[in-house]
């Protein structure tokens, strides 16, 4: 089978066998391309390239890709679906990239192009699709090459299989002396039969990273932010104390699960929550609170300034038929996510509360 790979300052390879045609012109477009930023568009073409060869795995192994109305994807997402975020930030991302990768088409696949390149991709949306691909279904990590250590970008065949999790089972590895990509297994885990085998797709990133590249998201990462005016501030020891938080910040841990409200949120709001410690200096009770309930008002107005509300949301989605795409569903769920994350947060304060030892 061929393992795709990219890195930031090399030309990009195909392995396993070698199939890349000498002096195609899909490299012409690679070549045009920045390797430093510009990995998803690379490997976008080298997907494309692959999935064109005859008697080529990725031939086969494309029946297993989604095709363009199954993908999540955000670079193939209408007006319609982007004002689904509701997210004014990421939404403007999603249509610099559109317009970047549009441009691109149009350079590079216009129809004075040579046939062999044109077939590749017919229309914008194909190499907007293989670009998303690229983008949704590769790993990044670290390889040696000769002695230089390369942030490369690879998809691998059933490796882009393995589903995420905030506490992963596994990692990957490049095994430089034969040119293969391991699963391995993290220390201290134990994997049997039956147990699933996932992968953090992206260490310490915030939810709207992960809408962004793979178009999925979650209320209970560890790692997502809100930004707090600062104004006030709680005890950091105390807030720690409370839910049985170890660790040196940003690098917190959880101590036991048996505490109901011990999960990702948790410790995002250790991360995230503007906080003080002054040696063993005491705090004050009434500051404490009144602190708390600054913070939750910060929440409360960020969660006012939506225009929907959670449950209206929660609605929408209930009712949602099959005339609704699975990019406006995703972009659904992130935003009630989002407000879900916000409304825990308040709620997570609350408990700080009811647990202070005055």
């Amino acid at each position: 089978m061929e393992i795709l790979v990219t890195v930031s300052s090399n030309l990009p390879w195909m392995f396993f066998p070698d199939i890349v045609p000498i002096g195609h012109p899909v490299f012409d477009v690679i070549n045009s391309t920045d390797p430093e930023t510009d990995y998803d568009i690379r490997l976008g073409c080298l997907l494309l390239l692959a999935l064109e060869q005859d008697g080529n795995f990725w031939r086969l192994y494309g029946d297993y890709l989604p095709n363009q109305a199954e993908s999540t994807d955000l670079l193939l997402a209408t007006e319609e679906e982007l004002d689904a975020l509701q997210d004014s930030v990421l939404s403007q991302c999603i249509k610099d990239e559109q317009e970047k990768i549009q441009k691109k088409w149009e350079e590079c696949f216009h129809p004075g192009a040579p046939l062999k390149l044109k077939r590749l991709a017919r229309d914008s949306d194909r190499f907007k699709w293989a670009v998303g691909m690229a983008r949704s279904r590769s790993h990044t990590l670290t390889m040696k090459i000769g002695s230089k250590v390369q942030v490369a970008n690879i998809i691998s065949p059933y490796a882009d299989m393995l589903n995420h999790s905030f506490q992963p089972t596994c990692s990957l590895r490049w095994r430089a002396c034969d040119r293969v990509l391991e699963v391995v297994v993290k220390a201290g885990q134990t994997i049997r039969e039956g147990d699933e085998m996932t992968l953090d797709y992206l260490p310490k990133k915030p939810t709207r990273d992960y809408m962004h590249r793979f178009g999925f998201s979650s209320p209970v990462n560890p790692w997502n932010v809100v930004q707090f005016s600062g104004s006030v501030s709680i005890h950091r020891d105390s807030f720690l104390s409370a839910f049985g938080i170890s660790g040196l910040g940003p690098n917190y841990y959880l101590r036991g699960t048996d505490d109901p409200m011990a999960d990702g949120a948790v410790l995002a709001a250790a991360r995230i929550l503007p906080m003080w410690s002054d040696a063993d200096l005491p705090f004050l009770p009434s500051m404490e609170k009144r602190a708390v309930r600054e913070l939750q008002k910060e929440c409360r107005q960020l969660l006012s300034a939506y225009p929907s509300s959670y449950e209206q949301d929660v609605k929408l989605m209930a009712a949602a038929g099959e005339d609704k795409s699975v990019r406006w569903k995703s972009a659904l769920k992130y935003r009630s996510d989002e407000k879900l994350f916000l409304r825990k947060v308040v709620r997570i304060l609350d408990v700080y509360l009811s647990r202070l030892l005055y």
